[in-house]
């Protein structure tokens, strides 16, 4: 997997924008929903409230609002995996391994149901001066993956390393761009443990001006974080990591500055 190409020296710190948007609450109404993999739903969503609708970076975050258990609602963070505002539609997907309040929401959702959304707060821009992606994660962070490349301008080189259950969870990605996915299974189970990922990194090159992206369970995001700086001596500003999720804490991410 080689990601050479590259319009930027690693010297200098790549350009992030930071752009908040006015936080609004929106009803919307499902319109289709579609078993992508074995693991992955999609829903999409219509309706008035998203005629002005932003986000400006594919790994924006929403709030979806679902009932809980009780009569408390609750909140989760969702990518905006696809949407057009003229036809006042949104896509999100819904990776459905665990069985938190939001996946047994899309679990059962029909054409007709109703969802209430919030955001996204605000955007992290990345300046489009970068031409090379480095874009690593798990199941959570598919979505982002997937709006990251199909939002590439044609002169961007993106590398993709996924980790999912098996070839069943593999998706394709329509892009201008020059795109390579590489695709590593391990089971679910397994979904803590960095060791599938950072096997595969030893063949990834880093390039002077690639933008690294990681987004997985934190431990997991941590471990190869450490990896690219401490072994592969990459630099920090050119790298965005999150944990996507925490195990064992429902509702939790990190982020990692």
């Amino acid at each position: 997997m080689d990601t050479s190409h590259t319009s930027i020296p690693n010297g200098s710190a790549p350009k992030i924008e930071r752009v908040r948007h006015e936080l609004k609450r929106r009803s919307l109404i499902v319109s289709n929903v579609e078993k992508i993999t074995p693991g992955m739903l999609r829903i999409e969503l219509v309706g008035d409230d998203l005629a002005d609708f932003v986000s400006l970076a594919p790994d924006d975050h929403i709030k979806v609002i679902v009932p809980g258990a009780g009569e408390e609602m609750e909140r989760r963070d969702y990518t905006p995996r696809r949407y057009d505002v003229a036809a006042r539609t949104l896509v999100i997907d819904f990776a459905i391994h665990e069985a938190g309040p939001a996946t047994q929401w899309a679990l059962e959702a029909g054409v007709g149901d109703k969802l209430e959304i919030g955001g996204p707060r605000g955007s992290a821009v990345v300046s489009n001066e970068i031409k090379n992606w480095l874009l690593i994660g798990d199941e959570t962070a598919l979505p982002a993956i997937g709006r990251r490349i199909e939002e590439a301008s044609g002169d961007a080189h993106v590398a993709a390393v996924v980790a999912v259950a098996d070839a069943a969870e593999h998706q394709l990605f329509q892009s201008k761009a020059h795109v390579s996915t590489h695709w590593v299974h391990r089971p679910l189970s397994a979904a803590t443990d960095a060791s599938a990922l950072l096997a595969a990194l030893q063949s990834v090159e880093l390039a002077p001006g690639t933008f690294v992206w990681i987004a997985a369970e934190a431990s997991v995001t941590r471990a190869i974080r450490t990896y690219l700086v401490e072994k592969r001596g990459y630099s920090l500003a050119w790298i965005k990591a999150s944990g996507y999720w925490v195990k064992g804490k429902a509702d939790t991410t990190e982020k990692f500055e």
